[in-house]
Formats: structure tokens, C-alpha cells, sequence
């Protein structure tokens, strides 16, 4: 039988091939894994029909795979090939455990994970379960989360929950396990699929950082392709115009925070409403003497005034989410985000 030995004879099929031999049989079983059939049939034939490779062709493919993999910008790892990979080598349950890990809040056990969660997703997730559950649950995680979650809960229900934890006793290890079993596989599982970031969402946030022009002229755009998704991702917009949305004490903290050589040019461009109240929420000589330093303004470009608005707007959404001021929702409840 001939004997390979021209490296540049090869094609494609072969040097998988070779590279395919090369592997033990694990290795080469996981490989598998990943193929469709008519990529199984094509490199087996190949193997099939080799023959005698010389050992100067297997080090050359070597190298050539090394270094190629090394330069490539092209490898890409997502949750789906991670758990198609751990599925082909581990059992379907420890798979799940394992990508769980990954996916779901941070913490060892499930008890830590559950003080990374939300109190008002976690209380919306219990409601539904049996009182002496989530007994069990509340008893397992620290007391000023437990706390919190209990008052979320609707009252009633809370109540029962806390006559359980009042009369419960040691409770059995299989107990414990089950609850935790079930945590995992339903809550954890959908929380996960849940945290994944919404794309009209995503795109607020983009949009919310390009300047007016560019804004209105992608904006126009994409009304006139798909006004649906327009309407959506300007109503998930934080804009200039919605810091009116925050209270008296909440334009004050912001005061304290902002720029003031950025604040006279910022409300150079801002609404009578926005300027009212930011006027309103400064001592009278301070507005007076805010208000004469933006007339010695004279004409100001409006891609300074973008950007003074810009970091205005970021450092209200910044005090938000330390929880030192809050922004008005504007819906019928007059819901608070903090």
C-alpha cells in the first residue's frame, strides 16, 4: 500500500482524518458527538480508505492545527455548544446541575443562590407553592432576606406560612433535598431563561447613548420598517425629558451630583417643565443665578447640550440603582423603581 508522505497533497477530508486516527478513542467519540450524519459518513470513509500516513505528514498537520487554532478569532463557545459538549460525556442530570451553576445566580449551594434572588421574584415564584414549603424555604435562608420575602407575600398567606415555621420541628434531610430538587429543576431553570436581557430592551440602552441626530435619524428608520419595534424601544427610553418623573427631594440629590457647569447648558434644551422644576428645587438665588449664567450662554450647539443632557441622564439612572433617588414610572399606580 502507498505511503503518504506529500503534506500538500492533502485536502480537507484527509486531514481530519488523520487527526481523527490521531485522537483515542474518547476523544475521538466526543468529536462524533458534534457531527451531523453526512459529516460522520464523509470522515469515515476518508479514514477508511487512508492508509499509511508517514509519522513527518502527522507532525506537519499537528503544527498546522496548532497554530491555526491559536490565530483563529473564530472560535466561539455559547451555553448551547457547552451543554451539547457536557452532553455527550456526562449523564443529562449532572448536565443540568452544571450549565444551572452557570446560568443561575451566583452561590454554592442553592440557599446561597436563593440570597442573589430578588425578593419580589422569589415571593412571586412561593405564592404558589404549599405553606409548609416554603416554611421549609424561609427557614433555610438568612432571616433579613426571609424577612423581605415574607412581606411581599400576600398577607394571609404569609401568615399561614409563619404558623408552619412556628410549630415545624426538625425537618428530615429527605425533605430538605426534595425542596431543594425542585428549586433547582423548576425556579433556578426559569430564572435563568428569565435574566436573559430583552432586545428591545438592549436596544433602549444603545439608543439612549447615541446623540439626538443620530438617534432621530435611526429612530425614523425603523418606524418606517417596523413601527412596532420603534414605539417599544422608545417607551423603554430614559430620556432628558423623564428626570420630571423624579420628586423634589430626588431633583435635589441629583443637584448635588451633576456637573454645574454641565446643568445651565443641559437646560438650555430642556422643556419649561424640566427647567420649572429643577428651578423650583434651588434656592432663590442659586436659580437666579443660574438663570442669567445660561443667558450670558448665547447660542449653545446642540451636540453640547446632547451630551450635558447625556450625563445628566446617567447620573440620575446611577443614583437610581444606589437606591438614593427614585424615578416615577408614570403608570396608573405611580410605580417606584428603584
Amino acid at each position: 500500500m502507498q505511503v503518504r508522505d506529500d503534506y500538500r497533497s492533502l485536502g480537507g477530508p484527509e486531514k481530519a482524518a488523520i487527526l481523527m486516527l490521531s485522537l483515542d478513542e474518547e476523544h475521538a467519540t466526543q468529536i462524533f458527538g458534534l457531527m451531523d450524519d453526512e459529516e460522520i459518513r464523509e470522515i469515515s470513509q476518508t479514514m477508511a480508505n487512508l492508509g499509511t500516513v508517514n509519522s513527518e505528514v502527522v507532525e506537519r498537520l499537528f503544527v498546522e492545527f496548532a497554530e491555526q487554532i491559536s490565530s483563529t478569532g473564530s472560535l466561539v463557545g455559547t451555553m448551547a455548544s457547552t451543554e451539547r459538549a457536557l452532553g455527550n460525556a456526562l449523564g443529562e442530570e449532572r448536565v443540568a446541575t452544571i450549565m444551572e451553576e452557570i446560568r443561575g445566580p451566583a452561590g454554592r449551594t442553592m440557599w446561597d443562590k436563593l440570597a442573589n434572588v430578588n425578593e419580589t421574584v422569589l415571593a412571586n415564584y412561593l405564592k404558589n407553592e404549599y405553606p409548609q414549603t416554603v416554611a421549609v424555604i424561609m427557614s433555610k435562608i438568612k432571616s433579613e432576606h426571609a424577612s423581605r420575602v415574607l412581606t411581599t407575600l400576600p398577607e394571609t398567606f404569609a401568615m399561614e406560612v409563619i404558623s408552619r415555621m412556628l410549630r415545624m420541628e426538625a425537618v428530615q434531610k429527605e425533605v430538605v433535598d426534595d425542596v431543594e430538587r425542585t428549586l433547582r429543576n423548576e425556579f433556578m431553570s426559569n430564572l435563568a431563561r428569565t435574566q436573559t436581557q430583552d432586545s428591545h430592551e438592549m436596544m433602549s440602552e444603545i439608543f439612549n447613548s447615541l446623540d439626538r441626530g443620530t438617534e432621530d435619524r435611526f429612530m425614523g428608520m425603523l418606524e418606517e420598517r417596523n413601527r412596532e419595534s420603534a414605539e417599544r424601544i422608545r417607551a423603554l427610553m430614559f430620556t432628558f425629558d423623564d428626570l420630571a418623573k423624579i420628586d423634589p427631594a430626588g431633583i435635589q440629590t441629583l443637584l448635588r451630583a451633576v456637573d454645574k457647569d454641565k446643568l445651565g447648558t443641559a437646560l438650555k434644551g430642556a422643556s419649561d417643565t424640566v427647567k420649572d422644576l429643577f428651578f423650583d428645587n434651588m434656592s432663590e438665588r442659586a436659580a437666579k443665578i443660574l438663570r442669567e449664567d445660561m443667558a450670558a450662554m448665547g447660542p449653545v450647539r446642540l451636540r453640547d447640550v446632547d451630551e450635558a443632557q447625556a450625563e445628566m441622564v446617567s447620573n440620575a439612572k446611577d443614583l437610581a440603582a444606589k437606591g438614593e433617588i427614585m424615578i416615577a414610572e408614570g403608570g396608573a399606580d405611580d410605580e417606584l423603581v428603584y
